[in-house]
């Protein structure tokens, strides 16, 4: 190895703030090493075996396999495959750095649960699955050679600030990650202890997995026996996904699963099955236990692997999986696919449509099966993916009735979450629309006064509290022929005894009278901020509260899109005031006195700013508002005093 050409690098931050932290003993079961770089080496047999398709010298006469090679002498254990490889520059790419926007994330979400808990299992959530080689080495050396390359280098690092790069030998393509082991770690090189862990972790490996042993051997005439050294295959190698459900136990489908998802835990649901009519195909698709941290991004990869024949062909099949399903994870293996199939020819394919029908329908039965089944499991995927999975109502139409079947609520009856179903069975009589309100949390929502009356009547309802909920009740309109109606809205009608809110112009000419010339001098004021005034149905104990216009946007809502889009002009909503409430009463007297607005006035700002905080919106005008109520309070106390 020659001195001129050997070069140090320092580790990006995050990097090695990840290598900290795992070496301090993050993981309390640091064996997972040995899955994860058994992953990583199938995915490079994988990724070799989809060039060869289009460049097939690639492959030569080896058969695709790693290996295991255990050194009890010089302390080491390698994991060697014959795949993709890499060169130098992808050496201090792919391990000198975290090829992730949410690598900073990672380490600061991973210091925070060593803080919370001091054991934890994040590393293959977050894709830094090599760096669990620190688990039990003080010491790695990696040695590659990428394929199509006669050049072959050594990466290695102790897991302190740097790592070198250095030119080396290696007789074909390929990779080997040897691992120097802490003497704590040395059980590691024992025959029986690394077989255990293959079939525990890697059993359903797509390619062999050879264990270098030392054997006795003696022939007939020789009267010694001999060592030798060889290798045994010691996992089935077989694809599970193309296996008969029947036939595959509980465990290892979840071993399956981790290997796959280089997660730690068992996922929280499964689905395994083979299509066959115009099409075949066979899947194997799961949610996991807990969502990745990258759940909302939507720079992030998703979708499945996608095998044709039992060949790999690339890892996110996003075309197969649509982003309101992003986080299942699987296997897709087709038969009737091209093995030079490219994106291109996937999104305009009919194969492609029809498979990612099937697909969207296997989950949701898998889904609709964990809800009437296991409601417990249900109630904690909803809590997890339960966001995700409404955005499905706007994105896929087709099957918005399905999928919202599976949506639950929150609910002013209780604090379990409900379904539309079982809303609609409680439903009393004379109630004829599903009725709900949007709003910021579930604290807002009780204190609302759009409620008042619809509680009084002893109505129920739905609590959306996710911001995408906006968009889920329009998309959905109605359910089980039952309309969807937003109590906060002028659409609001309170039943056969009362009108519906959303009068004519007549109608609300009719009305107007009742507060005298209030509506009048109210509309004049804050024409600004409002596009009508209204004598209210649905307040009972409140003064006043500001309805959103027939099509419009929830108050939060329009708060949110304005905060991103600056340029967003605010939407005028309409005042609905309670011509019952002692202080409407008294405005309605000072109205018809004041002709100047000089006393009036103030009081109809403070009692729109009074609708404003109710709803949560900011003041338009805190100084204004401030100044109000100083004068309010040196009255009341004025008047208190010269009654005591």
């Amino acid at each position: 190895m020659s001195e001129e050409v050997r070069t140090e690098h320092r580790f990006e931050a995050e990097v090695n703030q990840v290598l900290r932290l795992v070496i301090h003993s993050l993981y309390s079961n640091p064996e997972i090493f040995l899955r994860e770089l058994v992953s990583n080496a199938s995915d490079a047999l994988d990724k070799l075996r989809f060039r060869a398709i289009t460049e097939p010298d690639l492959l030569g006469d080896d058969t695709l396999r790693i290996r295991l090679i255990p050194d009890r002498e010089a302390g080491t254990l390698t994991i060697e495959d014959n795949g993709i490889g890499m060169s130098r520059d992808e050496l201090i790419e792919h391990l000198g750095t975290i090829a992730q926007s949410g690598s900073r994330a990672f380490a600061e979400q991973l210091a925070a649960a060593k803080d919370a808990s001091g054991d934890i299992d994040l590393i293959g959530q977050f894709g830094v699955g090599f760096y669990s080689a620190w688990l039990v080495a003080d010491h790695v050396d990696v040695l590659s050679r990428a394929a199509g390359s006669d050049e072959a280098w050594v990466w290695s690092s102790d897991a302190q600030e740097t790592f070198s790069i250095a030119p080396a030998e290696r007789a074909s393509r390929g990779t080997s990650v040897v691992l120097h082991l802490r003497e704590d770690q040395k059980e590691f090189l024992g025959e029986y202890k690394l077989r255990e862990l293959v079939r525990r972790y890697s059993d359903y490996v797509g390619h062999p997995i050879e264990l270098q042993v030392v054997r006795t051997e003696k022939d007939d005439d020789e009267s010694e026996p001999r060592e030798v050294t060889t290798f045994e295959k010691v996992n089935e190698a077989s694809a599970l996904w193309r296996r008969s459900p029947e036939d595959i136990t509980d465990e290892q489908y979840a071993e399956f699963y981790k290997h796959l998802g280089h997660d730690w835990e068992d996922p929280m649901a499964r689905t395994h099955f083979r299509i066959e009519g115009s099409t075949l195909f066979h899947g194997l698709l799961f949610v996991p236990g807990r969502p990745p941290f990258d759940l909302f991004d939507r720079d992030r990869k998703h979708g499945v692997r996608l095998y044709v024949k039992r060949v790999f062909i690339m890892e996110d099949c996003s075309e197969l999986l649509p982003e309101w399903l992003r986080f299942v994870r699987g296997v897709i293996d087709s038969d009737d696919l091209s093995l030079n199939v490219s994106r291109e020819l996937l999104q305009d394919s009919r194969l492609t449509k029809t498979i990612r029908k099937q697909v969207i329908k296997k989950v949701l039965d898998m889904l609709e099966d964990m809800a009437a089944n296991r409601p417990d499991d249900f109630a904690a995927f909803t809590d997890k993916y339960g966001v995700v999975l409404k955005e499905g109502v706007h994105a896929e139409p087709k099957m918005k009735e399905r999928i919202a079947k599976l949506l639950r609520f929150g609910t002013s009856t209780g604090d379990e979450l409900t379904s539309l179903a079982a809303y609609i069975e409680r439903m009393p009589e004379g109630q004829t629309d599903i009725i709900y309100a949007l709003g910021p949390n579930r604290a807002m929502l009780d204190a609302s006064p759009h409620l008042e009356q619809v509680r009084a009547k002893g109505w129920e309802v739905l609590y959306l509290t996710d911001p995408i909920d906006q968009w889920v009740v329009d998309a959905l309109q109605t359910f089980d022929e039952k309309t969807l109606v937003n109590a906060m809205s002028t659409e609001l009608n309170l039943g056969d005894d009362d009108a519906a809110d959303d009068a004519s112009d007549d109608d609300a000419k009719d009305e107007a009278p009742k507060l005298g010339g209030l509506t009048t001098r109210v509309q004049e004021l804050l024409d600004e901020h409002i596009s009508e005034v209204r004598v209210s149905k649905r307040l009972a104990g409140s003064p006043a509260c500001l309805v959103v216009p027939k099509g419009g946007l929830a108050a939060h809502i329009e708060r949110a899109l304005r905060a991103q889009h600056a340029g967003l002009p605010p939407q005028k909503r309409i005042l609905e005031l309670n011509p019952e409430h002692p202080i409407v009463k008294n405005l309605e007297r000072l109205a018809e006195t004041d002709a100047t607005g000089d006393t009036v006035n103030p009081w109809i700002h403070m009692l729109y700013d009074h609708a404003l905080i109710t709803e949560g919106s900011p003041l338009q005008d805190p100084a204004r508002f401030a100044k109000s109520l100083g004068d309010l309070l040196e009255t009341a106390t004025t008047q208190a005093v010269g009654e005591a």
